[in-house]
């Protein structure tokens, strides 16, 4: 299964003071994480478990491979855990912040508390672009309590570590692929049930049947890495990044970073994988016809080709988050044009497919249609039958809901505009004293105070959290280049950007506040992260 999509949004490290009621009071939030979401990162599972029966014995039930469990801290997409790959259209869910209390701007006066500043123009110059605010409008932060002196440089926000995902089995066509810890429990499930059929069908091998067996589990795995592989080497023809390949205990998946631009490209994506896993069936009953039957090669070959058959005839199903749920919404889009309603009937579908494998799959077994004789059926084997379509109906079910939720994520993500979003500001030079620099942010109606050399360009961001650690009767004697951030080309971003581009280019550079320039390089103002999350959050919560 592959995993589309996901762009993962700022850290929101803004700390706020509040006051209510007449009453000063400060507190600092601590950062919350604007998590990834991965908008969406559809993922593909691969598919279920190979049979562990040998053949010419009753076969296992397949299971699915479980989907990319997106918890990552700076990614995750949506981070979220959705089986059906992720985050589904490119977009991370950004968490949501920490409770930040509000204060406003002022050089010491408390009944300013909790106004929310006039309109008024800003940028170098007065006068200059006025724009609305976004959604709870807040001055800068006054606190008359707070302790520190907060006169230290402040540093610059360190990248998030690149997660992981188990054990770096190597990179190929420069995408890492990893095996989870989970895989070797269900390489020695694999190993352990394989062996015990064995004993039947080749009796002669003895304690070597285990050898055998854990050789198949590698060799199948190694089938579901070539089906990821299809689908990754898909992606990056229609150049969309991949992020990582995992194999887990349900199989693999593909965290294709980005959706596919078009219905024909997502049809394409999702079909390579199923078509590779046919192909390797076809390739492995024809190496199985060229040697002896009842032989160890013969029984391995046979094993492989049943479970890759298997593999693809499940992915092939029209639900999501299967492949064959990622073509049905592919083709329901084509129709529509919208790639919502493909997503809405693939999902449901979906649902309609976990419950006919919770209720169908023991019937199945029961009535001897998978291959088991009434004789071989008994108690523990109608248990393990019903907890095993418990776990597929779960997956699916909770794959399909995710990928409605995202997609309702990716619906909303244009709403973000950094023009919207972004405060006024006012320029300051670098001796300026903190108390003055903030009369003047609040005769100006600013937000936002920006450290500017003696000709007017821009320097460094003054921190919200750094004005809420200095106490109220040392501010004129802090210089506000004390509270500054160094500005770098990634904290420079594009009034002109909105929805997946401007969620990369804040996840490219983590930070508190960003400098928002025009095209011409003129200030426009200063875009707060925590900004950013609120009106994503208030997004997310409005109806499709």
């Amino acid at each position: 299964m592959d995993e589309s999509g996901g762009s993962g949004q700022p850290r929101s490290g803004t700390d706020e003071a509040t006051e209510r009621h007449g009453e000063q009071r400060a507190s600092s939030a601590p950062a919350a994480d604007v998590t990834r979401s991965g908008p969406e990162r559809p993922e593909h599972p691969t598919g279920p478990t190979p049979p562990t029966a040998a053949p010419g014995t009753p076969e296992a039930a397949p299971s699915p491979d479980r989907p990319h469990d997106p918890t990552d801290p700076a990614r995750g997409a949506a981070a979220h855990s959705d089986p059906s790959r992720g985050a589904e259209d490119g977009a991370e869910v950004p968490g949501a912040s920490s409770d930040q209390a509000e204060a406003p701007a002022g050089s010491g006066s408390s009944d300013e508390a909790g106004s929310s500043a006039p309109d008024a123009p800003h940028g170098p110059s007065a006068g200059a672009h006025p724009h609305p605010e976004p959604e709870h409008p807040r001055t800068l932060a006054h606190s008359g309590t707070g302790t520190g002196t907060g006169t230290g440089k402040a540093q610059p926000p360190r990248r998030g570590r690149e997660p992981g995902g188990g054990l770096l089995m190597g990179r190929p066509f420069g995408v890492p692929v990893y095996v989870a810890p989970s895989w070797f429990l269900v390489a020695a499930l694999i190993t352990w049930v394989f062996g015990g059929q064995l004993d039947r069908v080749l009796p002669e091998l003895g304690a070597l049947r285990y050898l055998v067996s854990l050789f198949f589990a590698v060799a199948f795995y190694a089938s579901v890495l070539v089906h990821e592989l299809a689908h990754t080497v898909a992606a990056l023809r229609f150049k969309l990044p991949v992020r990582r390949i995992q194999l887990q205990f349900f199989g693999g998946v593909s965290e294709i970073e980005k959706e596919a631009e078009t219905p024909g490209r997502e049809f394409v994506l999702s079909f390579v994988g199923p078509l590779l896993s046919l192909v390797l069936s076809g390739l492995f009953y024809l190496a199985m016809l060229a040697v002896e039957p009842g032989t160890v090669p013969g029984v391995l070959l046979a094993g492989l080709m049943i479970s890759n058959l298997i593999v693809a005839a499940f992915n092939l199903l029209p639900g999501l988050p299967l492949d064959g749920g990622r073509m049905l919404r592919a083709v329901v889009w084509k129709i529509t044009g919208r790639p919502m309603s493909g997503t809405i009937a693939a999902a449901w579908v979906g649902r309609a497919l976990a419950v006919s494998v919770l209720i169908g799959l023991p019937l199945l077994t029961q009535s001897g249609a998978l291959g088991a004789t009434q004789d071989n059926v008994g108690g523990m084997d109608t248990v393990t039958d019903a907890l095993l379509a418990a776990i597929l109906a779960a997956i699916i079910w909770t794959g399909a809901g995710n990928s409605l939720r995202m997609a309702r994520l990716r619906e909303h993500l244009p709403e973000l505009r950094a023009r919207s979003l972004t405060r006024r500001a006012v320029p300051v030079e670098t001796s300026t004293p903190l108390s003055e620099a903030l009369r003047r942010a609040n005769e100006a109606g600013a937000r936002a105070l920006v450290v500017v050399d003696a000709d007017g360009e821009p320097l460094s961001l003054v921190r919200e959290a750094a004005i809420v650690g200095v106490p109220e009767h040392r501010r004129p004697w802090v210089a506000v280049s004390g509270l500054a951030q160094d500005l770098t080309d990634g904290m420079r971003v594009s009034a002109e950007l909105a929805g997946e581009a401007l969620l990369d280019t804040l996840r490219a550079t983590p930070a508190t506040e960003y400098l928002v320039v025009e095209d011409s390089g003129e200030i426009y103002g200063v875009l707060s992260a925590a900004d950013v999350e609120r009106a994503f959050v208030k997004a997310m919560a409005r109806p499709s």
